[in-house]
């Protein structure tokens, strides 16, 4: 098994620059199906989920190809199915956007039911309410395959959501801005990620108005035309690298990022003891004492974001006194990278939604593994951050959502390297 191996106890100094936003990129990929035209999409990263989103879009007839390893051509034009095949599509999460897509485009969607990390419960109960209220009837077989019909078109409805979802958001702005009439989401997501797609439609020709707030309306749009857009930078890329300043007393800069996406994490980490200093699109994160506790609660956008609780749980593993961390976005499993942790020296107590963490002097290394996508980075990060050798195995997680960590880490004085599995069979995509 491919795994990466630590050195840990460097201090990272330099600059690191940030890639496009995993979480907006698998979202407009599948919105591209909507044009009645090519799109060039700039800025994505080159990741495994990018890769197989992109995939997906072939296997169902688009054109598709690279002017460089980040932009993406896509001719959506030949696409004649509304299925989605299950093999590569459980392989992420964010393929049920294909779902919506596909409504707005054929009035109909086939679609395995999602893949990626799994850490708790993450149902699409609000997708489909949202997918109800615009005319549409759904079934699931025994393959576990969702299909999703608007046999009478698909209406515009004013649709409340019942929790704060962005799965669920974006889905219905998928398949709203080809309806008739006007939708409204109240109680929408409002994560950088929501808005960045939201412009995208826009530019395609869409009018969705409010995204970025808890109320978005969409006036449906007959047609949506073919565009050059870029992804904006990604958010928790960006925290992460913000994190492994903190965590080896670092000095980092870290370029091609928006500062105000990235509030609620510079704020936790200055109440922690460190120094964040903005620029236009970049942040300087420096470090050189002993980390203060704090508490935090994972909240959404503009909150403290789900997806760096890992990260800011093991960085809190080294800080002064007793700290919690709350987890209120998923039930379930999203502290389960814990046992991990502890195989380091970590102590830490988890309650159900509640981590109490109690700071140690030193981390030691160990073997571990990732357990999803975020916690597999924390892993990283606590490697960075202990004594003695780390070594993190299965990395397909990791590699869903960060382009070049090892080279990344390296090129900031870290002693990482990934150690290839010899008997290991290469999967590719396209």
């Amino acid at each position: 098994m491919d795994k990466y191996v630590i050195h840990g106890g460097r201090r990272l100094c330099g600059e690191v620059v940030i890639n496009g936003a995993k979480n907006a990129a698998v979202a407009i990929l599948p919105a591209v199906i909507l044009s009645d035209s090519p799109c060039r999409i700039e800025n994505l990263p080159d990741i495994s989920d990018v890769k197989n989103a992109a995939y997906i879009l072939e296997e169902m007839g688009a054109v598709v190809s690279y002017p460089d390893r980040h932009t993406i051509e896509i001719d959506p034009r030949p696409i004649d199915t509304h299925v989605v095949s299950a093999e590569v599509a459980r392989r992420m999460r964010g393929s049920y956007y294909f779902i919506g897509a596909l409504l707005g485009r054929c009035r109909r969607a086939l679609v395995p039911l999602p893949g990626g990390c799994d850490f708790g419960v993450r149902p699409i109960d609000q997708h489909l309410k949202g997918f109800e209220a615009l005319g549409c009837e759904h079934s699931l077989d025994n393959g576990g395959m969702i299909s999703v019909v608007a046999p009478n078109d698909l209406f515009g409805a004013h649709i409340y959501l019942d929790m704060v979802s962005v799965g669920a958001t974006i889905n219905i702005m998928l398949t709203a801005v080809k309806a008739r009439g006007v939708t409204v989401i109240e109680n929408a997501a409002r994560e950088p990620h929501v808005v960045d797609l939201a412009n995208f439609l826009n530019t395609m020709g869409a009018d969705v108005r409010g995204a970025g707030t808890d109320t978005i309306k969409i006036h449906g749009v007959q047609q949506l035309r073919g565009v050059t857009y870029a992804i904006i930078p990604d958010q928790i890329e960006a925290g992460t690298y913000m994190m492994a300043a903190a965590a080896t007393q670092g000095d980092i800069i870290v370029k091609n990022v928006t500062p105000q996406h990235l509030a609620s994490i510079s704020a936790k980490l200055v109440e922690m003891g460190v120094r964040v200093e903005e620029g236009d699109d970049t942040v300087r994160v420096t470090c050189d004492r002993q980390l203060r506790k704090c508490n935090v609660k994972t909240l959404p956008h503009p909150g403290f974001p789900t997806d760096m609780q890992p990260q800011i749980t093991t960085l809190l593993c080294g800080a002064g006194g007793i700290s919690m961390v709350t987890e209120s976005i998923f039930s379930g499993g999203r502290f389960k990278y814990v046992d991990e942790l502890r195989k380091m020296g970590a102590v830490i107590t988890v309650e159900g939604s509640l981590a109490v963490v109690e700071g140690v002097p030193r981390l030691k290394g160990a073997p571990v593994r990732a357990l999803d996508l975020r916690a597999g980075v924390a892993m990283v990060l606590a490697g960075l951050m202990c004594d003695g050798v780390t070594q993190v195995e299965n990395i397909k997680y990791i590699e869903r959502g960060y382009e070049n960590i090892v080279d990344k880490l390296a090129s900031l004085g870290a002693d990482i390297y990934l150690e290839k599995d010899p008997g290991r069979a290469v999967y590719q995509v396209g």
